[in-house]
């Protein structure tokens, strides 16, 4: 089901929102393709981006938008087929999308071949490296596995861990996790004592928890995400695992927090920042953001209901509307040349404010947030707080 949402009126949760909205640009109606994860596996990434995008559809910033909403059901053929008809039938100027790597690397050669930029919202460094004449096009916001597994395994060395355990999915993205954490740990002296997979469908991991608490290892990162992230978790817990538990950005929403419930109290996560804005100095680059962001989501859906993915999805707003106020310059939306104008101005960011900080874009990197970018998380209380 496609979904069009235009700007009609005034959404309460915006008259806050100064910080980027002061100033609205006047250039003409721009056409922002969306293919999300909404329901599926994958649901619980898609959602919070999904509601992220309709209420940014509704402040006055986005006046000049059009948003065409659809969902690809966590399925990597509808990615690719709705990426398809968003660039052929609705002739849109730029796609957010999608959810999963998975999805997001079936769709990046149709927005290439149709001149189209797209800023993807998953985490795998696949989706814009190495680049080539197809990923020139395509740009991701989400923290990469490598950048966040970096994170974890400077937390775990500060904290005495010397093994670790790995059990992630058995798609593109646990295969990224694996490469990612499996490098950064043996470049900073961690032993990986066990190595597991599972399918986001599963409803057991018996067997591979039971080989990874054969080799006592101190801590066990799982690289998957969404809600079916908690089944190794809560395998972990009745098997009597006591060491730490790494989780990564990709669970962190509500609906991880929900399901998880006593079975995910403590686990560390690498993360944005935008998920402890109240925590961060006042001096970090994305403060300002990520509690903007923290305002109009939660005035809407309630407290503690923010999601990291969600924060991505703004992110991805943040930067189209930064380069089309470029673009507009030199092309009208709706032609090849403001879709070329308006890849170019997103490649140039330099020094853009977003809720993880700094983005600072260049030819060969089209993700432009720096190593030191990404904090550590954990859930404490049913929420997520600043680690130690």
């Amino acid at each position: 089901m496609m979904i069009i949402v235009r700007h009609f009126g005034w959404v309460s949760a915006a008259l806050s929102i100064g910080l980027f909205f002061a100033s609205v640009p006047t250039y003409a109606q721009v056409k922002v393709g969306v293919t999300l994860s909404t329901t599926g596996p994958a649901a619980s990434l898609g959602i919070p981006e999904k509601n992220t995008l309709e209420l940014v559809a509704g402040t006055p910033a986005a006046k000049n938008f059009q948003f065409i909403f659809l969902d690809d059901a966590s399925d990597t053929t509808a990615a690719r087929r709705n990426t398809e008809k968003l660039t052929t039938e609705n002739g849109v100027d730029v796609i957010i999308g999608s959810s999963t790597s998975p999805n997001s690397l079936a769709m990046l050669e149709v927005a290439s071949k149709s001149g189209t930029p797209m800023i993807s919202v998953a985490a795998a460094s696949r989706i814009i490296a190495p680049m080539d004449n197809d990923r020139k096009w395509i740009f991701k916001t989400a923290f990469g596995s490598l950048f966040m597994a970096n994170v974890a395994v400077n937390h775990m060395k500060k904290n005495g861990v010397k093994k670790l355990a790995f059990i992630g999915y058995n798609d593109a993205y646990g295969e990224d996790w694996w490469k990612s954490i499996k490098e950064s740990a043996e470049k900073n002296g961690v032993e990986i004592v066990a190595s597991e997979r599972y399918n986001p469908t599963d409803t057991s991991v018996t067997a591979q928890i039971l080989k990874i608490v054969s080799t006592s290892p101190d801590a066990v990162l799982i690289g998957a995400s969404g809600t079916p992230a908690v089944l190794p978790q809560a395998a972990l817990l009745e098997r009597g695992f006591k060491g730490r538990v790494y989780q990564n950005q990709g669970v962190i929403n509500a609906d991880y927090l929900r399901l998880g419930g006593k079975t995910v109290e403590g686990t560390f996560l690498p993360s944005s920042p935008a998920m402890v804005s109240n925590d961060l100095a006042d001096s970090n680059p994305a403060k300002a953001s990520a509690a903007s962001y923290k305002k109009l989501y939660e005035d809407k859906y309630g407290a503690n209901s923010l999601s990291g993915l969600g924060a991505n999805a703004y992110d991805a707003w943040l930067i189209i509307q930064n380069a089309a106020a470029v673009a507009e310059k030199s092309a009208k939306p709706g032609t090849p040349e403001f879709r070329k104008a308006l890849r170019d101005a997103i490649e140039g960011a330099k020094d853009l404010k977003s809720t993880g900080g700094l983005i600072n874009m260049t030819a060969d990197d089209h993700f432009g947030f720096s190593m030191d970018a990404p904090v550590v998380i954990k859930v404490e209380g049913g929420t997520w707080v600043l680690a130690k």
